[in-house]
């Protein structure tokens, strides 16, 4: 009878280990917040909205996760941008992102946005601007500063956060005013990556010209917001010289920017380190709030009307 029962258990965790293999392959972001709402990650915040649109277009829609804890003044906010190599992802599946961070006092927001082939280069971009116009007109109404505001994303989502604030035109098209952007950070992303060498930069990208248009190294100017770039030593998809080559180039001329390079990470492991499951690694996590909170410091005006 222990015998049997024992093959049952084994047989369940056999089934159930194959399940979760092939959850995470046909949806890893999603499967992974459904691991980080199991293991409690949703502790401290909560869902205030789901699916609002931005834009007109199905995909321009977006989530706010908000902390539990009421607060005597407004947050400040992160909006973080879903990665996929341009041709996948999706917002819903990133609320452990917005879990993480709500927990200890954002107000979060994550955009979806169009994917190839219809979202090619510069729609990508120009989704991005619209979902910051959204956050600068309607972000106080869930508690948020518009004031405070930090960009932040990973791998293709990167490339969007870190191309929206550093080349104006993007922004100034949709509205959002110079400045807004208060902090950049960006994981696992290209910044420097023609000629294109993957299938998905090329669909993304490849009918652009001039190509180095769209990389965001061209792009560095001394007035741009302080970034804080991290990646893995041991990424192969995005190669860390992205993040060594815009660093270098953003410090020439008189940028704040730092630069994290994780030994032994690969190109998924920053964002998962964000999830409960991951959790007990806390170096990218860590960094990204002492980063939120250097950047996001109430102002004088700010602190003057709490008191």
């Amino acid at each position: 009878m222990t015998a049997w029962i024992a093959g049952i258990v084994l047989l369940a965790g056999l089934l159930a280990y194959a399940g979760m293999k092939v959850a995470i392959a046909r949806n890893p972001a999603g499967t992974l917040d459904m691991a980080d709402r199991i293991l409690g990650g949703a502790g401290g915040a909560r869902v205030e909205s789901t699916g609002l649109a931005y834009g007109p277009l199905p995909r321009q829609r977006l989530e706010v996760i908000v902390p539990d804890a009421p607060a005597a003044a407004p947050r400040p906010v992160l909006v973080f941008i879903h990665g996929g190599g341009w041709d996948s992802g999706d917002a819903a599946d990133y609320h452990f992102i917005g879990r993480t961070f709500a927990s200890q006092g954002y107000v979060v927001v994550l955009p979806t946005y169009r994917l190839t082939p219809e979202g090619v280069f510069p729609r990508m971009l120009e989704d991005g601007a619209m979902a910051l116009a959204w956050v600068q007109a309607n972000i106080a109404r869930h508690g948020g500063d518009p004031g405070r505001v930090v960009l932040a994303g990973h791998s293709a989502g990167a490339y969007n956060a870190v191309m929206l604030a550093l080349e104006r035109q993007w922004l100034g098209r949709a509205g959002v005013e110079d400045g807004f952007i208060k902090g950049v950070i960006g994981l696992s992303g290209p910044y420097d990556f023609f000629p294109f060498t993957s299938d998905a930069a090329r669909k993304a990208f490849a009918h652009v010209a001039p190509p180095e248009q769209t990389q965001p190294i061209r792009f560095v100017r001394g007035d741009a917001p302080p970034m804080l770039l991290i990646t893995g030593d041991e990424d192969t998809t995005v190669k860390p010289r992205n993040t060594a080559a815009l660093a270098a180039a953003l410090r020439k001329v008189g940028a704040r920017v730092e630069e994290l390079h994780l030994p032994g990470i690969d190109h998924s492991q920053p964002v998962m380190k964000l999830a409960a499951p991951f959790a007990r690694d806390g170096r990218v996590r860590e960094a990204m709030l002492a980063f939120l909170q250097r950047t996001t410091r109430p102002s004088a005006l700010v602190q003057a009307q709490v008191r």
